[in-house]
């Protein structure tokens, strides 16, 4: 069975590095959402007993993924693994989030941007002439460009936890209960233990 994945050290220079933001979470997701169906099937014990010769003679009615999981057990995968993994993910977004709002001073392009700014400002534009000639695209900051990025991966994360709680919720039954309040009352219980 899977492991939660473990959060990367958070600075600024991870979030501006948007390929090692964007493998944790590919690697965080692929790990514990993508292979939620495996990683349930890993909670089955099929031979509690031992095996049964008789088993064999007839087809069963219920498929491996329609069985139901000893409740304990879904319980312990939540709480140890789905939910750590989640929480993970959650605090590495609001901290790329903190960093894209905030001011970057190391922005190795910003001299670039002012020279492209002001040289569009001196720019005379004679669209008759040339329709395409008003077409300037600045480069954007890279705070704006992480916030692009974050706002977007929040999209896919809110995404990726509703599939699999559907999933979770066929298999170890979560009795019409949100993936957010799970995840919030789990919060709050790992707070009141500290």
């Amino acid at each position: 069975m899977s492991r939660a994945s473990s959060q990367p050290p958070l600075t600024p220079r991870f979030c501006f590095s948007t390929t090692a933001l964007r493998d944790f979470l590919r690697l965080s997701r692929s790990t514990i959402d993508d292979s939620i169906t495996q990683n349930l099937n890993a909670l089955l014990t099929p031979s509690r007993s031992g095996f049964d010769p008789s088993s064999t003679s007839s087809r069963q009615s219920r498929s491996l993924s329609q069985r139901e999981i000893d409740p304990q057990s879904c319980k312990s995968f939540k709480e140890d693994i789905l939910f750590g993994s989640w929480q993970a993910r959650s605090d590495v977004l609001s901290y790329c989030a903190g960093v894209a709002t905030s001011e970057d001073p190391d922005d190795p392009d910003i001299l670039i941007r002012q020279v492209e700014s002001e040289r569009d400002r001196e720019r005379v534009v004679d669209e008759r002439l040339d329709p395409y000639s008003a077409r300037f695209f600045p480069r954007e900051a890279r705070t704006e460009i992480l916030a692009n990025i974050v706002r977007n991966e929040r999209s896919v994360e809110k995404i990726v936890r509703t599939r699999t709680w559907d999933v979770i919720g066929e298999r170890c039954g979560n009795f019409g209960e949100r993936w957010e309040d799970a995840l919030d009352r789990w919060r709050k219980e790992r707070e009141g233990s500290k």
